[in-house]
């Protein structure tokens, strides 16, 4: 049967470490956004080259090419059993354009799984977060601090920064964006009966407990 996964849920909600873990359970592919506009500008195709000319002019990829790029990459092979998005659809045309496609396709319809997380803890979560720039590991520095001691495999110790997106006004700003265009999805999917929601507080093993239980139900 085929399993069409969409987690929806704030940044810094751990969609993606679920999304990852799911795909590890399921065999089935995690798909996001940032991926596939990577993978497209490698593969050297027409839509690839489109992808590539946009970016590199530093504009925002419009919803129809990547829409495209979603369509491209659900008609591969290794894409039949199923498919987990991770940070698409954001809005409400993106996520009717691809209600569009999996009818059109006759793709299984989305099963949405919302992992919700206060605001608050998104913040503290996101402004505590810390990345090295030569191993480029990332940490936390209450969460997941890095060993005492540890050296860097890029040499000596691991030089920690903040990344701009979570400095604070970053932070604030990515969260507005979310309540304004991505968090009306919630009700988009709940009138489609499709919809659960979990809990994304608490030990990442106790939350994917909680998303695939609602995968199972």
């Amino acid at each position: 049967m085929q399993q069409n996964i969409y987690l929806l849920g704030a940044p810094g909600a751990g969609k993606g470490t679920q999304a990852q873990l799911l795909s590890e359970k399921l065999g089935i592919p995690q798909l996001s956004t940032g991926e596939m506009l990577r993978s497209a500008r490698l593969e050297g195709s027409e839509l690839g080259s489109r992808v590539a000319a946009i970016m590199d002019a530093g504009k925002l990829v419009s919803d129809g090419i990547v829409i495209e790029l979603v369509e491209h990459r659900l008609a591969r092979a290794d894409h039949q059993d199923g498919v987990i998005l991770d940070g698409f659809p954001r809005t409400i045309p993106q996520a009717e354009a691809l209600d569009a496609l999996f009818a059109r396709t006759g793709r299984s319809a989305l099963k949405v799984i919302a992992v919700d997380v206060p605001a608050d803890e998104i913040r503290r979560r996101l402004q505590g977060r810390r990345w090295c720039t030569r191993c480029k590991k990332t940490y936390h520095i209450t969460d997941n601090p890095p060993p005492p001691g540890q050296s860097c495999e890029g040499g000596g110790t691991c030089l920690l920064e903040l990344r701009s997106d979570d400095k604070p006004e970053a932070v604030e700003k990515r969260l507005q964006t979310y309540a304004d265009q991505t968090a009306p999805l919630l009700a988009h999917y709940r009138a489609k009966g499709t919809f659960f929601s979990v809990n994304g507080m608490g030990k990442i093993g106790d939350i994917f407990s909680a998303v695939m239980a609602c995968i199972l139900a």
